[in-house]
């Protein structure tokens, strides 16, 4: 889902309903004008009124925190439609009202424990499904990606299609960056606050230092083992900077056999070309050479550390939401 907690509402829920103490989930459907959050924004909710999540910001959040608990109550599901009024909406933030619509479902008798658990198992093995429930007849299923859905998938986009909610459920976004550098210091917080969780390589350890990046999960592994050991997949992106053939060139091979969404390797136009000539001579083919973003970033005629680390994550955004395709 990509917004910070919003992976672990179902385990939280999933608890409290085995815990004894009630659960039920809201969800943002639908929105019409400046709706504070976005579809799919989930609010959990327990039968003693504890919250985690959020579906508005805070302007609706005790209304559906009081139909939650009446849904625990009667175990029934039902949809709740919003008009934020531009006063509201200027106390969350927001520059004009808008309109959402939440789906409040109890655990148990709406939402079935055993859907729930699986929901939970996915996201902690890190595959993607979708939740799908009829509006109409309330039936409720996970769905892995499949063709009708992929689009979905691929934009990270929920919402109600004829008469179903779809819920996109996608593993939190990865990037690898390879190469302690100036850059990576830029990058790994922009990153994050995209939604990223980073992780950063580098078997120097005089440069991968904790001092150096305060707080950033670091392996002193080489790159391919690192990798290996944190599995790469269609939700990661992986950015090498070191310059250095010895460390950047295995990383590239892992990641090229993979699924990773982005691979961006830093250096001239110069620099891509001996890479392309040592990675043909390892035997990677035309195509998976192609995958490789080189000189890295978008051309923003970034000049220091800090935008080409902008002009990295630009690009990463646009492959990610677009398919690279503007």
């Amino acid at each position: 889902m990509g917004n910070g907690d919003q992976e672990w509402i179902p385990e939280i829920a999933l608890g409290w309903h085995r815990a004894g103490r009630g659960a039920a989930f809201a969800t943002v459907i639908e929105t019409w004008g400046s709706a504070p959050r976005p579809v799919g924004s989930q609010l959990a909710v327990s039968g003693a009124g504890e919250m985690m999540g959020s579906v508005s910001g805070g302007c609706v959040e005790g209304a559906v925190a009081e139909e939650a608990l009446a849904a625990i109550g009667d175990g029934r599901s039902r949809i709740l439609t919003f008009g934020v009024s531009d006063e509201d909406a200027f106390a969350v933030g927001l520059a004009c009202g808008g309109t959402i619509r939440v789906l409040v479902e109890p655990v148990g008798e709406a939402m079935p424990e055993a859907l729930l658990a699986d929901l939970v198992a996915a996201l902690s093995e890190r595959r993607p499904v979708a939740y799908v429930v009829d509006l109409d007849a309330w039936t409720r299923r996970l769905v892995p990606p499949d063709a009708v859905l992929a689009e979905r998938f691929r934009a990270d986009k929920s919402g109600v299609d004829e008469g179903r909610f779809v819920a996109i459920h996608n593993p939190p976004l990865r990037l690898v960056v390879v190469g302690a550098v100036h850059i990576a210091q830029a990058l790994l917080p922009m990153a994050r606050a995209c939604g990223y969780d980073p992780v950063l390589i580098d078997p120097r350890e005089a440069f991968g230092s904790a001092a150096r990046f305060p707080g950033e999960a670091i392996s002193h592994d080489w790159p391919d083992e690192a990798m290996a050991a944190l599995g790469l997949d269609a939700r990661t992106a992986v950015v090498t900077l070191t310059h250095d053939a010895k460390i950047d060139d295995p990383a590239i091979r892992a990641a090229l056999g993979s699924e990773v969404f982005y691979l961006g390797c830093l250096g001239s136009t110069r620099t891509h070309a001996k890479r392309v000539e040592r990675l043909r001579g390892a035997g990677v083919s035309e195509a998976a050479i192609a995958r490789i973003h080189a000189p890295v970033g978008a051309d923003i005629g970034a000049r220091s550390p800090a935008e080409i680390a902008v002009s990295i994550m630009a690009e990463m955004t646009e492959v990610l939401r677009r398919g690279g395709v503007s």
